[in-house]
């Protein structure tokens, strides 16, 4: 009877233990920043990787599938965009539970094993996998099946042979899986986390490896600039592609899915996703320039005439560089409808102070521009903080000192600080666009468009930010 009783306790104690939920993985609850406290930060930080389709810079200017659905979404939340970029691939997880990012915007391909750790949005998008091969070389004099005889066409012919691809990606675990469903050994030749699949597909191209496994959307748009790739060899069935957050993170979760949902059927949404997988004619240009920032530490034309500037007014060139950006697209032959010219768009009359000759030569602009705003940078020498005098700086040369002058006069009487620019003087300058404060007894030089010179430095610092991200100093 005793051995009977305590059998059934056993049992009953087994039967709790097994009834319970599973415990998370001790790294899932480390961290939290839910959606309240991301909009009272004001900054909302996306974790990500570089790739030709994700995230990258191009002529100056940062682009990619994710950084503007993400700009977007910012917008929308009423906070400032921060990018996080994760060096390796292998630790995105790691880094998004240790709080170094609120979101994983990267595509990443939703699988049981991910849902563990993190919990994943709406899927941006379906595909499947395919396996990257190359073609024969001279493959153009060859007829139809001798090409697909020399291909490898049906994935049980992968059996006892390797495929490259990074270790914890969605790809090494298709291998794994594939080699259970065919009975065979297929080998994983293990790439660095670091790699992005663009360079994998290109090793691929160049005959540095055999075989590699991608997805077929970002397989199609690689392919176009490769024609000797061949990807029509599927892999897997159609999968989820989603962004991720922190299991905790449930107002984030919420928000970003009903805004993915709404994001989704917009015309905008498919013109972006277009643009990134299926605009060949944009992909090849991208590729072939030495102003994309995955083939050259370049921002433009002039990186070194901006670079000699920059040395002499002691400036990051990169940040006179986003400067040049901002004023003229790195247009050398810029007008705008005020008169301004060049590639710092420079106003006549204080080009012929600074001795310019001809507006239009981008060394004489540079040199201008860069002469100019260091006389802006005397003239805030009360402004002890260096960023900010800087910013102040950026400002005049924007919209004028004595305006800049009057904004600091303005945010001294509204009890902000005048020797502040951010959410201080940036302030009191869009309260200039208005007659109830331009028309005050101390405001000397009257009515300013404020929203200028207030989006002018932050697109500016933001840009620069990209900069700082991609291009080394």
């Amino acid at each position: 009877m005793k051995k009977i009783l305590l059998l059934f306790l056993m049992l009953v104690i087994m039967s709790c233990q097994s009834s319970k939920e599973p415990e998370l993985d001790n790294n899932t609850d480390k961290f939290t920043r839910d959606l309240e406290e991301i909009k009272e930060s004001g900054t909302l930080k996306a974790l990500t990787i570089y790739s030709g389709t994700t995230y990258f810079l191009y002529k100056g200017r940062p682009m990619g599938f994710e950084y503007e659905l993400l700009e977007r979404l910012a917008k929308d939340l009423g906070v400032e965009l921060e990018m996080v970029i994760a060096k390796d691939e292998n630790d995105l997880v790691e880094l998004l539970q240790n709080g170094e990012g609120d979101l994983l915007a990267y595509g990443y391909t939703i699988t049981e094993s991910r849902k563990k750790q993190i919990n994943f949005t709406t899927p941006l998008y379906l595909s499947h996998q395919v396996l990257i091969q190359r073609k024969p070389e001279y493959w153009r004099q060859m007829k139809l099946h001798e090409i697909k005889n020399y291909l490898v066409t049906n994935p049980v012919e992968l059996i006892g042979d390797t495929i490259s691809v990074k270790r914890n990606s969605s790809y090494a675990s298709r291998v794994k899986n594939l080699a259970n469903e065919l009975g065979g050994s297929i080998f994983i030749d293990t790439l660095e986390g670091t790699m992005s699949t663009d360079k994998i597909i290109q090793k691929v191209a160049e005959g540095e490896i055999k075989y590699t496994i991608a997805d077929e959307n970002i397989a199609f748009i690689n392919s176009s600039y490769y024609p000797i790739l061949d990807i029509n060899t599927s892999l897997s069935l159609s999968q989820r592609i989603g962004w991720a957050v922190r299991k905790r993170d449930t107002q984030l979760l919420a928000t970003v899915n009903q805004w993915l949902d709404k994001a989704k059927k917009t015309t905008d949404y498919h013109v972006i996703y277009n643009k990134y997988f299926k605009n060949k004619r944009l992909h090849k240009k991208r590729v072939i320039s030495e102003f994309y920032s995955l083939n050259e530490n370049k921002i433009s034309p002039f990186d070194e005439i901006i670079k000699e500037n920059a040395d002499l007014i002691n400036w990051d060139w990169r940040l006179l560089a986003s400067v040049a950006y901002q004023e003229s697209q790195f247009k050398p032959n810029r007008d705008s409808w005020a008169g301004a010219s060049g590639l710092m768009q420079i106003m006549p009359a204080t080009a012929r102070e600074l001795g310019v000759t001809d507006p239009y030569n981008p060394g004489q602009s540079l040199k201008a521009g860069a002469k100019y705003l260091n006389q802006m940078i005397d003239s805030h020498e009360e402004v002890k903080d260096s960023i900010q005098r800087i910013k102040f700086a950026l400002g005049s040369y924007n919209c004028g000192l004595y305006h800049v002058k009057d904004a600091q006069k303005l945010a001294k009487k509204q009890g902000l600080d005048p020797l502040i620019w951010d959410n201080n003087v940036e302030l009191a300058l869009l309260d200039l666009s208005f007659p109830e404060h331009y028309n005050k007894s101390f405001i000397k030089y009257g009515y300013v468009r404020g929203e200028e010179p207030y989006n002018y430095v932050r697109e500016i610092f933001k840009r620069y930010e990209h900069y700082q991200k991609f291009i080394d100093n």
